[in-house]
């Protein structure tokens, strides 16, 4: 089979397409004919510099669409040919994936395997992040960062759904505001925000901020909070060192810092992950959420498909090609 391996960290460059053997699948896991792959930021990550990579040589890719090749013992539920969304730790940017079986859901009805591998990790993390962890109120005020990629397009249409009073998105450029303006977004900071926020505001701050970057950016999100607001940090984009609050940042407005990893919540307990997509493809199902593909690739142009989302002029979803469903 067909597969995109790394054999030495780096650049897209270090993408290289191989032949790989078909993997088959153990105990309790699926292997997949993938249709499509889905490219994220975590992907990036592992390829420059190992983020959650076991050892090299290793095939990126975290999501796919296809259809059940083959079923391990003990696996119930599923059938061979089967159209599914699934979950890996890696490896999806292959002809072939092996999955576990608890990260495995059928396609939705109505929903194709090109929109199908948009869904397993964007889709439930955005609505555990406006829901399960963001808790957020009808009326409240919401900041997100990244407001123009795949999380944050789909974050924009959930918060305005649960009747966010105002949506606050933050971006690197004018295109990618308007892009997230047409998304579920009232107002659209490029750049700096933490002052443009409080004077939004009145100096008051928001109910919710969402971060996926880290650093100086998780910092500038604590202080753009109200008081008993909250903050969710779902990834450290800026790869800067991992961050740590106190009774400092915490005690004088009463707010609270939390996160979220939907592969940590796939380890630790794959049934809530299900209760979770469950209710995050409804969304789509339902045509509460869009999140539009905006560049597909063939596997073997994987290397062009990171240098798009590596110089973050990219919006939406990103999809790699390998069967076309």
């Amino acid at each position: 089979m067909r597969a995109i391996e790394i054999h030495r960290y780096g650049g897209p460059e270090v993408l290289k397409a191989v032949a790989a053997e078909v993997p088959e699948p153990g105990p309790g896991q699926v292997s997949v004919d993938v249709a499509f792959a889905g490219v994220n930021f975590a992907d990036l990550k592992a390829r420059a510099e190992g983020y959650r990579v076991p050892g090299l040589p290793y095939v990126p890719g975290l999501e796919v669409s296809g259809r059940v090749r083959a079923l391990g013992a003990g696996v119930e539920g599923l059938a061979v040919g089967q159209e599914v969304a699934a979950l890996s730790g890696g490896g999806a940017y292959a002809e072939v994936v092996v999955v576990d079986a608890s990260t495995v859901f059928p396609a939705p009805a109505g929903v194709d395997l090109r929109t199908a591998a948009t869904l397993p990790t964007v889709v439930p993390s955005a609505y555990a992040l406006v829901h399960s962890v963001g808790r957020l109120q009808p009326g409240e005020t919401v900041l997100v960062q990244g407001a123009a990629g795949g999380i944050g397009t789909v974050v924009g249409q959930l918060a305005r759904a649960a009747g966010a009073g105002t949506v606050y998105g933050v971006v690197s450029n004018e295109a990618k505001a308007a892009y997230a303006r047409e998304h579920g977004y009232d107002e659209v900071f490029v750049g700096e925000f933490e002052k443009a926020v409080r004077g939004a505001t009145g100096d008051r701050g928001v109910d919710l901020a969402l971060d996926p970057v880290g650093g100086d950016t998780f910092r500038a999100s604590l202080a753009s909070l109200a008081v008993f607001g909250r903050l969710v940090s779902f990834g450290n984009a800026s790869s800067a060192e991992p961050w740590r609050v106190g009774q400092g940042e915490l005690y004088p407005r009463g707010v609270t810092v939390s996160g979220f990893s939907i592969l940590a919540l796939a380890a630790t307990d794959p049934d809530a992950l299900r209760a979770l997509a469950e209710r995050a493809f409804a969304t789509v199902v339902d045509g509460t959420v869009a999140l539009p593909v905006t560049a597909e690739f063939e596997l073997a142009e994987a290397a062009e498909a990171h240098r798009l989302m590596g110089a973050r002029t990219s919006t939406g979803k990103l999809l790699l090609r390998v069967s076309g469903g």
